[in-house]
């Protein structure tokens, strides 16, 4: 639940310049935690926990919707190692003060145990307009999500941006979900936070947007007609950041991995430079229609990388592997020059191979129950060194 305020700045002029991509683009990553008792496992107040890690004055830290949730914020990244060592900074740090407050930390897109009816909203004024506002919706919002941010100066460009990077969210999708269980119960999806997310009215694919004036005038109205509590709460799946110059992707659950969140963070930041490129060249952006895009993002946090999911492009059911693969090719120039090949093909190809969270929680679930799924998810979430 951001706080973030859009700003109202159209680039002057009309359409800018559009030189070809210079350099590496900056990206920083959003990770929402859940806190839970040590002993008990259960969901416990984040509170002592926030405090703990912000009483240096840490701006990386900030309480969520639920009180037994907490966000982390890396800095502003230029390279995948950079990114990754913030994120494990991140980790740790939490890890190190959870140890201390007798809790301990979860990415995952649900809690597998969690009661939403057992779970508190954090005290703020923000938070308590949203939970009289938006009743039951609010009530059930137990969900963590992974943002990433990739930097885009110009604003109107972020908006074209976001117009042509929609088609490529659904398998960040299937690649991050990590949520097959909801209140103790096998849901059959991959990401049921997903299904939870879509019902806030102002969530979900973004319309395509004319110029970032348009977006301000859109958002402008959702907040106008109380639909939206402030411009922070327009929670499109890919949008132009509220408080930065960045284009936010919003799609993935909670990465429980390290290398999770570091794929997700490659893949957007190699979609935004390769939209950068298609811009400058005066390519034309792609179209697909609406009733397709929701289609495929469905499938995809219904089936997860486990069965077929839609290619939005060419509007055809695929294996997930060969979505992937497509998603690599049509990133490999950017990849290429970031120096980033190597290593996001092979997370890529590992999350294949291994499956998903919501695939490995699955699986823990048929050895050992619940117990089972969530002692691996601390696991997971607490091992900071990547895997090999």
């Amino acid at each position: 639940m951001s706080t973030d305020a859009v700003s109202s700045d159209p680039t002057p002029g009309g359409i800018p310049e559009r030189p070809p991509v210079s350099g590496p683009l900056s990206m920083g990553v959003e990770e929402e935690f859940f806190v839970v008792d040590a002993q008990t496992r259960l969901p416990a107040d984040s509170g002592p926990l926030l405090d703990t890690v912000r009483r240096d004055g840490s701006e990386h830290y900030t309480a969520e919707l639920r009180r037994c949730m907490i966000e982390s914020r890396t800095g502003i990244c230029w390279s995948l190692a950079d990114l990754r060592a913030d994120l494990r900074a991140r980790r740790d740090t939490l890890i190190g003060a959870s140890a201390e407050k007798g809790t301990a930390i979860v990415a995952s897109g649900t809690y597998p145990p969690a009661d939403w009816r057992e779970v508190g909203f954090t005290p703020q004024p923000r938070f308590d307009h949203i939970a009289k506002a938006y009743a039951r919706i609010a009530e059930e919002h137990l969900i963590c999500a992974c943002h990433v941010h990739v930097g885009v100066e110009d604003r109107d460009t972020s908006v074209e941006v976001v117009n042509r990077v929609r088609p490529w969210l659904p398998v960040l999708l299937a690649l991050s979900a990590s949520s097959p269980f909801w209140t103790g119960d096998v849901t059959g999806y991959a990401s049921y936070r997903s299904t939870i997310w879509a019902r806030w009215p102002m969530a979900g694919m973004p319309p395509t947007l004319s110029s970032y004036a348009d977006h301000c005038d859109r958002v402008s109205r959702l907040v106008g007609t109380g639909t939206s509590a402030d411009a922070g709460q327009v929670f499109w799946d890919v949008r132009p950041g509220t408080r930065y110059r960045t284009v936010e992707f919003r799609i993935a659950d909670s990465c429980t991995t390290i290398d999770e969140a570091v794929l997700q963070a490659g893949l957007s930041r190699a979609l935004v430079h390769q939209c950068l490129t298609e811009i400058a060249h005066g390519d034309p952006a792609p179209e697909v229609s609406p009733e397709v895009l929701h289609a495929a993002k469905w499938r995809a946090a219904r089936f997860g990388l486990e069965e077929k999911l839609i290619d939005p492009l060419a509007c055809e059911l695929v294996p997930a592997a060969v979505l992937v693969n497509r998603l690599l090719d049509h990133v490999r120039g950017p990849l290429m020059e970031a120096g980033d090949w190597t290593e996001i093909t092979g997370l890529a190809y590992g999350a294949l191979r291994r499956g998903n969270s919501a695939d490995r929680q699955r699986r823990a679930f048929a050895d050992g129950g619940l117990k089972g799924v969530v002692e691996q998810l601390i696991t997971e979430t607490t091992t900071t060194e990547p895997r090999r």
